[in-house]
């Protein structure tokens, strides 16, 4: 595992951005109007937040890999921990480009391990192809079924991912 995950919900973007900046002695890698990240090499964590109109507190936990081998890798554990494991190819969300995979743990965490492949200039994926029904979307990784279709957005933009 190449980096924990962190994704806090917060109500005031730059608040929370001074906040954080000054807990870890360092401005964040990506901000964005509704979103800051910072990529923190001690403690190794990718942590980000954002203010996009969901309940103020941490949205989910995850793991950040550098390959589709070490996705894979991580996605044979959530098999193995006996969890429901739902893909998320080629998808857009949190100004980036990443291939995922959502899960929950038995008390309704999220879980999103993900391989980033690229940055992108929105938020959501605004009309891309998505794998599922927006897996980064719902707060019940258990209910999520692959997409039939092949063409639609992941995320409403009133819904928080990444």
């Amino acid at each position: 595992m190449n980096r924990f995950h962190v994704h806090l919900n917060v109500s005031d973007l730059g608040a929370s951005i001074r906040f954080y900046s000054r807990l870890f002695a360092a401005e964040p890698a990506v901000v964005k109007p509704d979103y800051a990240k910072w990529m923190l090499e001690d403690p190794r964590v990718n942590f980000a937040i954002s203010s996009t109109g969901r309940a103020v507190g941490i949205d989910h936990l995850g793991f950040q890999v550098d390959s589709n081998e070490a996705l894979d890798v991580i996605g044979k554990r959530l098999d193995a921990a006996g969890e429901t494991v739902v893909p998320e190819k080629a998808t857009i969300c949190c100004y980036a480009k990443s291939d995922k995979l959502w899960s929950e743990d038995p008390q309704g965490t999220r879980w999103e391990t993900f391989h980033t492949t690229g940055e992108a200039t929105s938020y959501y994926a605004g009309g891309a192809a998505c794998a599922t029904d927006g897996a980064s979307c719902s707060t019940d990784a258990s209910s999520i079924q692959p997409r039939q279709d092949s063409v639609t957005s992941c995320c409403a933009p009133q819904s928080g991912c990444c």
